[in-house]
């Protein structure tokens, strides 16, 4: 079977190929690339080139059987299993690199961290704004679900409710969680360094052991040198003088870095940085490699990548990058088993690249903070750059000018502003009570309250589904949905209701994979047409061989 011109390798020869009784049958060559378990021997016989997926291969020398034909390249098996850092899968115990990220307010749900566990992968429940008492129940569910897969928790940087951190990771260390994902933050905290440490000791051969363990979530480079780096002398000091340590176990702080592994957060729905993931990924590695070395670690750095990933392209470029694993965040809001409404995950599947922007965050409104959203369908991201514009041009509500205020009362808010006070007062009186003292002292800070309810709401009408408030849906998400999208059009997947969070992942990894073996064609100087590497997702049942 004659391969596309745009196929043939030229006159380059590896080695030499025999047929078995098994290479009765050329396969084109695509199919042959997508039998990733299989090796793929591209040979040339009487003048044609034809893919293999059988028979052996002898590399730099000329064997004895007068079958011998010359092989211009060839191509190992190439299973999902084998993508990313094997060392990572193992140290963590799972068998695929394969992270489904947090997302607040139990978006990133209990049954995604299940479904992830279950299939060999690992999945983060998005604890970020929920109250303690949901966070408690689900991480009761997950450790009492059937099997107990692997799982993982959010742990979200709250700047401006500090007690509330401090009281999540001490739900955390009651509940003997020990792997958490920590997000959105901007430096190092007592309480972060708290989770760390706790349990520290040193094993019979001289490792120090610390039972917890942190994946941070970064875009800049001075943040994973951080996170990369031994817990701050003063934190670990002040927990001494609280009585959380002892000063023995300061010491032995000092030989761990805070997070041995790090993923690079590039252009991702929430809070992100919108760093370019060719630009972003690289830095990190680099300065994982620069610190294990300055500290003298006994554990390796290893970083991965999140931001963008939702397609075997994106997730195939940052293997070849050198990702020890790959995180998956806006695609899996999209599935059946996220913790959003039908309407949101309809409102999903109709997303293109260009259809998010930034917003304002509501947990660090005041700081001038953005988080990426869906643009198309809502008109929350404009709605709140307009809440940020009044909040730095007013002293408080009662600065705020009167059509403008009978504007906000009218279209964001639905009610006079006082009542939107009183519920926020009675709110944070039971949640935070210092913001309520602050809040009365200060009128400006009054206001952001006010304002943050709007935003801390969208999120809520956008995860319950209200109908009435539809055009204030705040959803996050990346133009990884889009690309997303794109691809799967026209397949099974295009439909929100058959975007099972697991038939994703592991179409991603296959496609992958495929990809993977397509560019150690390209390496050998072979030229590929462009429907050899179409990728087409695929069924459960038609990736079970390969899973």
């Amino acid at each position: 079977m004659n391969l596309d011109a745009s196929a043939q390798a030229g006159d380059t020869i590896q080695g030499w190929w025999c047929r078995d009784e098994a290479a009765a049958a050329f396969p084109a060559l695509g199919e042959a690339l997508r039998r990733i378990s299989a090796p793929l021997f591209l040979i040339r016989e009487d003048g044609d080139f034809r893919a293999a997926t059988s028979g052996r291969a002898f590399l730099g020398t000329v064997p004895a059987a007068e079958s011998a034909v010359p092989l211009a390249a060839y191509v190992m098996p190439v299973l999902p299993e084998h993508l990313g850092d094997p060392d990572f899968c193992a140290e963590l115990g799972i068998r695929y690199a394969y992270l489904g990220g947090s997302m607040a307010k139990g978006i990133s749900s209990v049954k995604i961290a299940r479904e992830l566990g279950r299939a060999g992968m690992l999945g983060f429940f998005g604890a970020a704004g929920l109250p303690l008492s949901e966070v408690e129940a689900a991480l009761d569910q997950l450790k009492n679900s059937p099997e107990a897969p692997l799982f993982g928790v959010n742990l979200i940087h709250s700047p401006q409710e500090p007690d509330l951190e401090e009281a999540l990771v001490a739900l955390y260390l009651k509940k003997g969680v020990t792997l958490i994902e920590a997000s959105a933050f901007l430096s190092l905290t007592l309480t972060l360094v708290r989770y760390r440490v706790h349990g520290i000791r040193r094993l019979p051969d001289g490792t120090v052991h610390a039972p917890n363990r942190i994946i941070a979530k970064v875009s800049r480079e001075e943040l994973a040198a951080s996170f990369f780096s031994p817990p701050p002398e003063k934190l670990l000091q002040e927990l001494v003088a609280h009585g959380e340590i002892t000063a023995a176990q300061a010491l032995l702080a000092a030989e761990i870095p805070m997070a041995q592994y790090v993923t690079a957060e590039a252009d991702s729905g929430g809070h992100t940085d919108n760093r370019p993931a060719i630009a972003l990924f690289p830095t990190i590695q680099s300065l994982a490699c620069r610190l294990e070395k300055k500290f003298g670690y006994r554990c390796r750095l290893k970083a991965g990548l999140a931001g963008g990933i939702a397609t075997p392209a994106s997730a195939a470029a940052a293997f070849a990058m050198g990702a020890a694993w790959i995180m998956t965040g806006s695609v899996n809001q999209a599935c059946v088993e996220s913790g959003t409404s039908a309407i949101v995950r309809e409102m999903l599947t109709e997303t293109r690249q260009a259809d998010v922007t930034m917003a304002p965050a509501a947990d660090m409104f005041e700081m001038g903070v953005t988080v990426q959203v869906l643009k198309r369908g809502t008109m929350f991201p404009m709605r709140a750059a307009r809440l940020y514009d009044i909040y730095r041009s007013c002293a408080g509500l009662e600065s705020i000018p009167a059509a403008e205020r009978d504007k906000l009362e009218k279209t964001l808010f639905l009610a006079p502003l006082e009542d939107i006070w009183r519920d926020t007062r009675a709110y944070f009186l039971k949640r935070d009570p210092k913001q309520v003292e602050r809040a009365e002292r200060d009128p400006k800070h009054r206001m952001a309250l006010v304002f943050r309810w709007y935003l801390g709401q969208a999120a809520h009408w956008a995860k319950d589904g209200n109908p009435a408030r539809k055009m204030d849906y705040q959803v996050w998400a990346g133009p990884s949905m889009g690309a997303f999208n794109e691809w799967v059009a026209d397949s099974f997947l295009a439909k929100a209701e058959q975007r099972a969070v697991v038939t994703v992942a592991r179409n991603i990894l296959y496609g992958a994979a495929v990809l993977g073996r397509a560019a150690m064609l390209r390496s050998q100087g072979v030229s590929l047409p462009a429907e050899a590497v179409q990728i087409t997702p695929l069924q459960d049942a038609e990736l079970k061989e390969y899973f």
